[in-house]
């Protein structure tokens, strides 16, 4: 298995299927996506079984396996009918669900998977291998969110916050590209924090603009030359609450990226406090660009 790059720029889809229709509505939208993106399909299911189990017998755990192979098959008979032209692989991994997908995805794969799985509470806002796979993503992962048959808004949506998020508003540019719909930039800034007019930053800016206006005017005039052909529109808002305005701004888009950021000096993996709220809330599947090197990401 690899994650080889499609002609896109975009890796490869690695989906997990656990039978839950939280994880079918994500199937389907990563075949949609798989199916933009000219790449293959990786149907995952994690049997959990290569560690000895004390409560199953040897024979529980060959007809677990052999549910997750039936399981597996009849997931990609019914992606097969909708997308008869996408290739789709079926794997069956022995493994925990998290290790499983992140192997792979490999290097350039994306990882989708459904805001809550079978097991734990219904009530839970995102599911165990969810935010485990989102707190460790070393490549691009998808929390589905959102009607299991979402009306389309027409718009990807990008949540900038400063130049470090480039690679985040790159990623969200090839996505829209996919869609064939604008890419809008959304940088939000705290009341308390910044003065400025929301005017200011959808014109641009100068020198003399404020921060948010100088954020923005940066990463669409480096989109607009590296992508020629997408509308980028752009968008500063002011609010008490930033996470909360990026949940409503999900509203209206098809999808939302955004950047993964690290706490400083924290010694395992994060998510910040505006990201997990995104993946917890958000309207619309959530794309999460993990940031990599030096100086990967601080917390709001």
């Amino acid at each position: 298995m690899n994650g080889t790059t499609t002609r896109s720029g975009l890796g490869r889809v690695v989906v997990g299927v656990d039978g839950s229709p939280s994880a079918h509505t994500a199937v389907m939208w990563a075949a949609a996506e798989a199916a933009l993106r000219g790449s293959t399909l990786c149907l995952l299911h994690a049997a959990d079984t290569d560690a000895p189990v004390p409560f199953l017998s040897e024979a529980e755990i060959v007809r677990s396996r052999q549910a997750g192979r039936t399981l597996l098959g009849r997931t990609a008979e019914a992606i097969t009918e909708r997308h008869p032209d996408l290739v789709v692989v079926e794997e069956l991994a022995e493994g925990p669900a998290p290790g499983s997908l992140r192997r792979a995805a490999a290097l350039t794969g994306t990882i989708v998977v459904g805001h809550r799985g079978l097991g734990g509470f219904s009530s839970l806002l995102l599911g165990s291998v969810g935010l485990e796979v989102a707190a460790a993503a070393t490549t691009p992962v998808v929390v589905v969110r959102g009607a299991a048959e979402p009306v389309e808004a027409g718009a990807v949506l990008a949540a900038v916050r400063d130049e470090a998020d480039m690679g985040c508003a790159r990623a969200a540019a090839r996505e829209a590209l996919l869609r064939k719909v604008p890419l809008r930039l959304l940088h939000i800034w705290n009341v308390g924090l910044t003065l400025g007019s929301r005017a200011a930053s959808r014109n641009g800016g100068n020198g003399n603009a404020p921060p948010h206006a100088r954020v923005l005017s940066s990463v669409s005039d480096r989109l607009r030359e590296e992508f020629p052909n997408l509308t980028v529109q752009t968008e500063g808002q002011k609010g008490h609450s930033v996470p909360g305005a990026l949940v409503d701004a999900s509203h209206h888009a098809d999808l939302l990226v955004v950047g993964g950021r690290r706490s400083p000096g924290y010694l395992g993996p994060t998510l910040g406090r505006i990201t997990l709220t995104l993946l917890q809330h958000a309207h619309c599947p959530v794309e999460l660009i993990p940031r990599q090197g030096p100086g990967h990401g601080s917390t709001s």
